[in-house]
């Protein structure tokens, strides 16, 4: 964590009510707070309709963080004395005559806090309020910074489309400049995530191979075991390409595939993630049939369990094409990419929740070796496995002990829990520090925003527009439509199928 001095600030959490404070937000700010992390002066203001005061909406938070903190209070006494810093105010935050209220409070809280006007605003609220709120907070001068700074975060959706990510982009530029504006995506918080520069810049022997001379394909996945959890009337206008490959896994392909920046700042970096979002080959409809497999998952028993299929979900249409799968197939057309698949994949119900990135190398160019077993991917895998059982594990060929040359894949791991003592932050934890310090290197910028909507647009278009286009059925519990192994260039290639451990998968597969 920072040694250097945070400016006093005060940061004020619009949708306080809801789940994602509760869960994620307070219990980050506590654990912060629990590493003396947190500005000398620092307060917390929650925003919401419900109508809590500040001693409730603090009994509230202090469920929260005893259910979701990494770092638990040691006694009642030291959560007391957290919860102190936390405020509430309750308003209609839809109505443009309450945040003269707001306004006040903020007051009533800098002089008796001396926060000296520094403030972060969280839209932790409805997609629909990101264009309102901020329109209220500058007619209240709350967007000014004199002497001060003001900051803005919000949570995705950002847009549901090109279209209307332009706008929304339009709309907070008129009163808020670019570097005041934090587009969170909590994927690159992650603690694994940050470590993908370090594995590729810090080390020698990575980089000379990180090209299209000896790797052969990447793929991606965010597999969720999960369905749709009563969110049927957000997910059945949304789908897994608004939901997870707009936005998280676009970021870990930039991450993955972008040139070694100048420095490591905010601007070196998101101008180098932004070349790779420029160089995505644009998908003709042709592509967009054969590059693009979408699915939906179906009823199943698995393992004694049944589990509902997508149209059977509170709040779903009975007919519904929306997606919970898809895998793309992409390129990037650029001297170190030239012709290498990017193969991206993220879906619902799938048998186990994991994320990782595996970068398949180019196998020898001779085998010489009868005995060697055969896989589906019969090649060196480099496995950067963002959750869980986090850590780094590199596929190599080895000889099995006796006589011959019988040949079989091993792995050399490494796992952040052989780390003792060291504590591994939740993705919000270093994003909401982050903003606090003004370091923008982990949100994302209006350019890279644009930019990959700009790519995903032609599918949703296609989609809409082609009822033709297939939509395949999968059961709940499996690795998705089988068609999605045919995007895989190569004979015998296929996905990787990973297992919840990381280590030893090849003897057993813990689901």
């Amino acid at each position: 964590m920072p040694t250097n001095k945070i400016a006093n600030q005060i940061l004020i959490i619009f949708g306080a009510s809801g789940d994602l404070t509760y869960r994620k937000l307070i219990p980050a700010i506590f654990d912060l707070y629990k590493q003396n992390s947190l500005p000398e002066k620092f307060s917390v203001l929650g925003v919401s309709r419900t109508p809590f005061t500040d001693d409730s909406f603090r009994e509230k938070m202090k469920e929260g963080i005893l259910k979701f903190s990494g770092l638990k209070p040691e006694n009642e006494d030291e959560l007391n004395k957290f919860c102190n810093i936390l405020h509430y105010l309750p308003i209609n935050t839809a109505e443009s005559k309450d945040y003269s209220q707001l306004t006040l409070r903020l007051d009533e809280i800098d002089k008796n806090e001396n926060t000296q006007g520094n403030y972060i605003f969280y839209l932790s609220t409805p997609p629909s309020l990101y264009g309102v709120i901020p329109k209220y907070l500058a007619a209240e001068g709350l967007n000014i910074e004199n002497n001060c700074f003001r900051r803005i975060i919000i949570e995705k959706p950002f847009g549901t489309n090109l279209k209307s990510a332009i706008e929304l982009n339009s709309i907070l530029k008129e009163d808020y400049k670019e570097e005041q504006i934090y587009r969170i995506d909590h994927y690159l918080g992650k603690e694994t995530v940050q470590n993908l520069l370090v594995t590729r810049f810090a080390n020698g022997i990575y980089e000379p191979l990180w090209n299209r001379n000896y790797i052969h394909h990447v793929e991606i996945t965010a597999a969720e075991s999960i369905g749709i959890e009563n969110r049927g009337g957000y997910y059945d206008h949304s789908g897994a390409l608004r939901d997870m490959v707009q936005n998280h896994l676009m970021q870990l392909l930039a991450l993955v595939a972008m040139e070694p920046p100048m420095s490591i700042d905010a601007t070196s970096i998101r101008n180098e993630k932004l070349k790779v979002f420029q160089a995505l080959r644009p998908m003709k409809d042709d592509d967009l049939f054969k590059n693009v497999v979408r699915g939906q998952y179906l009823p199943s028993n698995t393992n004694g369990n049944y589990y509902k299929g997508y149209r059977e979900e509170k709040d779903v249409a009975k007919d519904s094409r929306t997606e919970t799968y898809v895998a793309l197939k992409l390129f990037i057309d650029n001297w170190r990419w030239a012709d290498v698949p990017f193969y991206i994949r993220t879906g619902k119900r799938l048998p186990t929740r994991v994320s990782e990135i595996v970068i398949h190398f180019r196998p020898a160019p001779q085998n010489l070796f009868p005995g060697q077993e055969i896989h589906k991917n019969n090649d060196n895998q480099l496995i950067l496995r963002i959750q869980p059982d986090e850590g780094v594990s590199f596929q190599t060929k080895m000889k099995i002990p006796g006589s011959g040359y019988r040949v079989k894949n091993v792995n050399m791991d490494f796992h952040y829990s052989q780390l003792h003592n060291v504590y591994l932050p939740d993705a919000y934890e270093r994003l909401l520090l982050d903003c606090m310090m003004g370091d923008p290197t982990l949100y994302i910028d209006s350019g890279a925003l644009e930019a990959t909507w700009k790519f995903v647009q032609p599918l949703l278009d296609f989609w809409k527009n082609n009822t033709e286009a297939p939509l395949y059925g999968y059961p709940a519990g499996s690795w998705g439509p089988e068609n999605a192994d045919r995007l895989i260039e190569g004979e015998n290639k296929s996905f990787r199928y990973p297992c919840k451990n990381l280590s030893n998968d090849e003897n057993y597969c813990e689901l």
